[in-house]
């Protein structure tokens, strides 16, 4: 009686569960019919005799053919073929409480084991056949075999149903506990995947633009249509980049090299830029793809964290000479902004979200004119920070991929950290290098700061340098 599949509930059922509640509810059935006529089964046999025993053989052998059937039948009838012979199920009963002249403790338990398997399936549908298959049963049990309407309650007859009925529902518990067991255990491992699957997306989203990984994440790839935006695009590179490369030993440079873009992609961050692409020591940034406060915003964040890359570059000059790189490395940006063409690109095997146009050329062009530690920004980048921003008027240049002449500005730094108020310091001669910054330096450590200035101030001035 029990029809349920795997493909319906989602849950992995026993296919053997079916068979086992069928044969119990048969054989209860079939016990019933023989007490009913347990005082009357000698010679000579009435027909309400021989229908009683024809049915008790139908049951019995009813459990064998429906077992064949599941056996037999193909994959993608099952599921029919189960619900076919549930209502076969349901009728059985009901022929077999009408041979049992309506004893009402066995009618009552056959009824309720219906009721039960019918609520327990769900559905209406379930609910409205099962009953169907019941009173067909009834009918027809009641037209072959014309019962008396009086209600019967011999014990051993109803003693016999309830033994039956017991075994069907115990086993049911059993199974329904199992089956609850196996539930928990798929949620457990579901968990534990979902958990897996969260930490693999983590990692997933530090290889991928944050536009391109939450649409896929959230399955939006529709979202992620060609458009034209107006961006604000930085390059960077490292000047010298291949010597530097054939200087240094591999694990060294390793070394170097991921910690420098690891400091990179942490400021480009915290400034909300979304890196496109490492190209070897160059790193790409765009701002207004993906979380934009308007185009001046945009420019001005650009701006503010190119400063910021260049200040902790020349901090970590220092780090790399105190583990042995003498070479100083030398970075040079560039920054424009303009309408870009900003989408999806690539082979039907692989593809790659990127931003691409003339806007795009003309920053990776200027970040190649720019002299080493220089920002060099363009006429349109300038217009939008120039407020903010000191920039210095370095005249037009040429670029390859440009016809005329581009106008561009060098950046200086934020106006607020000029003059009077400037919050950082920097100086570099030949056996000297100094860089300070005041935003970083803690009320605890003044006084060691002021130490260690004086010391040197003291040492430099009794020093007779030939």
């Amino acid at each position: 009686m029990q029809n349920q599949h795997e493909g319906d509930t989602g849950r992995n059922i026993n296919p053997h569960y079916a068979t086992y509640f069928r044969t119990l509810v048969c054989f209860a059935a079939a016990g019933t019919l023989v007490n009913v006529n347990a005082d009357g089964w000698s010679p000579p046999w009435q027909v309400d005799k021989l229908l009683s025993a024809g049915m008790v053989v139908l049951l019995v052998t009813y459990c064998a053919v429906a077992q064949y059937i599941l056996c037999r039948v193909q994959a993608l009838k099952a599921q029919k073929a189960r619900r076919f012979l549930t209502f076969i199920d349901t009728v059985l009963i009901g022929i077999t409480i009408a041979l049992a002249n309506f004893s009402m403790l066995p009618s009552l338990l056959f009824v309720t084991v219906v009721q039960l398997n019918a609520l327990t399936l769900g559905g209406g549908r379930n609910w409205f056949e099962h009953n169907t298959g019941l009173l067909v049963g009834v009918a027809a049990g009641y037209l072959i075999h014309r019962p008396t309407l009086l209600i019967n309650a011999d014990l051993t007859i109803s003693t016999v149903s309830l033994i039956g009925i017991l075994a069907y529902l115990c086993a049911y518990a059993f199974f329904t506990q199992r089956q609850i067991s196996l539930l928990e255990s798929a949620n457990c491992a579901l968990t534990t995947e979902q958990r897996v699957n969260k930490v693999r997306s983590y990692k997933l989203s530090k290889y991928l633009p944050k536009r391109l990984w939450r649409s896929v994440t959230m399955g939006n790839e529709q979202a992620l249509t060609t458009q034209r935006k107006l961006l604000s695009v930085f390059f960077s590179d490292i000047k010298d980049f291949s010597q530097l490369t054939e200087e240094l030993e591999a694990e060294t440079f390793t070394l170097l090299l991921n910690n420098y873009l690891s400091e990179m992609a942490r400021i480009a961050g915290q400034y909300g830029g979304t890196i496109d692409k490492f190209i070897g020591d160059a790193v790409m940034v765009v701002f207004g793809d993906d979380e934009s406060n308007g185009p001046k915003s945009d420019a001005l964040r650009c701006v503010a964290m190119a400063l910021a890359m260049r200040k902790r570059v020349r901090e970590m000059k220092q780090e790399w000479y105190n583990k042995g790189i003498s070479r100083p490395l030398q970075v040079r940006m560039g920054i424009n902004t303009g309408y870009c063409t900003v989408g999806v690109f690539g082979t039907a095997n692989y593809q790659s979200y990127t931003v691409m146009g003339t806007h795009v050329n003309l920053a990776s062009r200027l970040e190649g004119a720019a002299q080493p530690g220089e920002i060099l920004i363009s006429h349109e980048t300038w217009a939008m920070i120039k407020h903010t921003v000191m920039c210095r008027d370095k005249g037009h240049i040429t670029v390859k991929g440009i016809s005329t002449p581009v106008k561009v500005y060098q950046v200086t730094d934020l106006r607020k950290n000029l003059g009077g108020q400037q919050s950082y310091l920097e100086e570099h001669a030949p056996g000297f290098s100094m860089h300070l910054d005041l935003d970083k330096i803690r009320n605890y450590d003044k006084e060691k700061v002021l130490q260690s200035l004086q010391k040197a101030t003291s040492s430099l001035k009794s020093k007779v340098i030939i």
